[in-house]
């Protein structure tokens, strides 16, 4: 997967980079990648349909028949590892799996992706305005998006793993919540991927802090003969 840049997703990026409200923070990214394998990402993509293909092998005499059978498909697995390469560049320091990765991934609409902005950016849309002159966060979104990817022509994923699984990359202290929406168009084969999280700054404060206190501990038990 080769990252691209675009200058539409520039501005909104440097907006979403980070959102402060006091006590917590929003922090967002738009990410687009060209499906074409690049590095590892022809080996692990083939390591990541073995174990499709490995899991469907096991599920084949299941009663009643797994739900994995709608990776039967080659096409539908290729979608799958594509999504999850995207999630590998976009969190570099967690292992995804394809198997579960699959079990975490459902398809949305735009309709969906609007219910969950009205939900969640109702705060960072206002201050785009504010900062923007009045314009409209979500439909400057749709415009971009459209542009890179087309959306008319885009099937549209949500990743939403289970709380505390280790599928969750937003396991880090402070999150309170997040989103993560894939924009994939199979003709051109670009994928956008759409993010962002609510994170405590008091948490974060008192990660700093406890860090803190671990150092100044370290170091007053350094100088103590034991």
């Amino acid at each position: 997967m080769k990252y691209l840049e675009f200058t539409n997703l520039d501005r909104i990026n440097q907006f979403l980079n980070y959102v402060s409200f006091g006590e917590y923070c929003i922090k967002g990214s738009l990410e687009a990648y060209s499906c074409k394998h690049t590095g590892t990402d022809k080996k692990l993509s083939f390591s990541l349909d073995q174990e499709i293909l490995d899991y469907l092998g096991q599920s084949a005499d299941s009663d009643p028949p797994s739900p994995a059978s709608i990776l039967s498909s080659r096409s539908s697995r290729k979608t799958l590892i594509y999504l999850v390469l995207t999630l590998g560049h976009m969190y570099p320091d967690y292992d995804f799996s394809a198997v579960q990765a699959h079990r975490f991934f459902r398809e949305e609409d735009w309709t969906s992706v609007k219910q969950t902005y009205d939900t969640y950016m109702f705060e960072v849309a206002k201050e785009w305005a504010a900062a923007s002159g009045g314009s409209d966060l979500l439909e400057s979104l749709y415009k971009s998006l459209d542009e890179v990817v087309k959306l008319g022509e885009c099937e549209i994923y949500c990743y939403s793993p289970e709380p505390d699984s280790d599928g969750d990359p937003f396991l880090e202290r402070g999150a309170i919540w997040s989103f993560n929406f894939f924009f994939y168009n199979r003709k051109i084969k670009r994928v956008v991927s759409f993010r962002c999280c609510c994170l405590s700054n008091l948490a974060a404060e008192g990660f700093l802090m406890d860090d803190s206190r671990d150092d100044e501990d370290g170091y007053i038990f350094s100088n103590m003969d034991m």
